[in-house]
């Protein structure tokens, strides 16, 4: 008698109950959120603020020149240490590289180089007629250094960047200005180099504080 022929099919099991199916794969979420991990929308929040403070400090460095500080020819002036006295503007004037630098941190290059427009044409409209020009052309070069020594260092060294960025912008505000306007600079520049440079420290010392948080991680 002959044995039946091996099935070629191979016997089922279901020990180990039916197949459970396949998993599927994770869906990824769309994040509206940048590098630094913020929601852009707070980003841009963050640099409409920076620009107010730099819109507001370019319009209160003139407010201040004539409202603030102890009255001379024409303007008014403030202590700024070491003996010496600058126009009461001076820190404000201080200020608004410190805050040009943070808003293009927050909102990119482009914004960077809109603002520095902006500031100059502030800078020449709301300053007094005789030195209409030479505030407007000075802002313009002073900011535009400003940028120039900011944008290559921020990614990597963002206090520094602020620091260094704004000394620079600070002796050519100063020495242009002055120059334009007619004023002695053996009178005038120790009190202005030494007003703003109190101003771009600190904005170094934030910067620094700032760099370790959501946006500030990275330029936009």
């Amino acid at each position: 008698m002959r044995e039946p022929a091996a099935s070629l099919v191979p016997e089922r099991s279901y020990a180990a109950g039916p197949t459970a199916p396949a998993a599927a794969p994770p869906r990824r979420r769309l994040s509206l959120a940048p590098s630094g991990g913020w929601p852009q929308g707070a980003r841009l929040g963050l640099a409409a603020i920076g620009f107010a403070i730099y819109v507001g400090s370019i319009a209160g460095a003139n407010w201040m020149i004539s409202h603030v500080g102890r009255p001379v020819a024409g303007a008014h002036v403030l202590p700024v240490g070491f003996g010496l006295e600058a126009p009461s503007g001076v820190y404000l004037a201080g200020l608004t590289f410190v805050a040009r630098d943070i808003v293009q941190r927050l909102a990119g290059l482009r914004v960077g180089v809109v603002a520095i427009v902006i500031g100059a044409t502030l800078s020449w409209w709301l300053s007094s007629p005789a030195i209409a020009v030479a505030s407007g052309v000075t802002f313009l070069l002073s900011e535009s250094c400003d940028f120039l020594v900011y944008t290559p260092l921020q990614t990597r060294h963002f206090p520094y960047a602020v620091v260094g960025s704004g000394l620079v912008a600070d002796v050519v505000d100063s020495v242009v200005f002055l120059t334009l306007a007619g004023i002695p600079l053996a009178v005038a520049l120790p009190g202005q180099l030494v007003g703003k440079a109190w101003v771009v420290l600190i904005g170094g010392v934030v910067a620094g504080f700032l760099r370790r948080y959501g946006p500030f991680k990275k330029p936009a």
